[in-house]
């Protein structure tokens, strides 16, 4: 079994992706880490493709833009992408929503134990 670098989140955003002149297309993201995503989408892309990615995180703030994303595996019907390049503020909100989605197990967890963490 592969063991990751960057622990992965269940997520459900949507996100829309594109290469110049090779594909373009809407999909979820489903799975999220600091270094990559899982999309589900109908749209087939090829391992090795670069994509721009947009990830709509919520209606009322910007997508988070990642401006190279590699395809790293496909399955029918979803795909993995390696982040390779973000702008600074692109990065700077991956960061913050990836230490949110740390933190909210935790949360849940002392809510409904009514207590701390184990």
């Amino acid at each position: 079994m592969e063991h990751r670098q960057h622990p992965r989140f269940p997520v459900l955003f949507s996100s829309s992706f594109s290469s110049i002149n090779l594909v373009k297309g809407e999909g979820n993201v489903v799975d999220l880490s600091i270094r990559g995503c899982r999309i589900v989408s109908p749209t087939e892309v090829q391992v090795g493709t670069t994509l721009q990615l947009a990830i709509h995180v919520s209606k009322q703030d910007p997508p988070i833009q990642v401006t190279q994303a590699v395809v790293r595996w496909c399955r029918a019907g979803s795909f993995g992408l390696e982040f390779a390049s973000l702008p600074p503020e692109a990065w700077s909100r991956l960061q913050q929503l990836v230490k949110e989605l740390e933190r909210e197990p935790y949360q849940r967890e002392a809510v409904s134990e009514g207590g701390g963490r184990p």
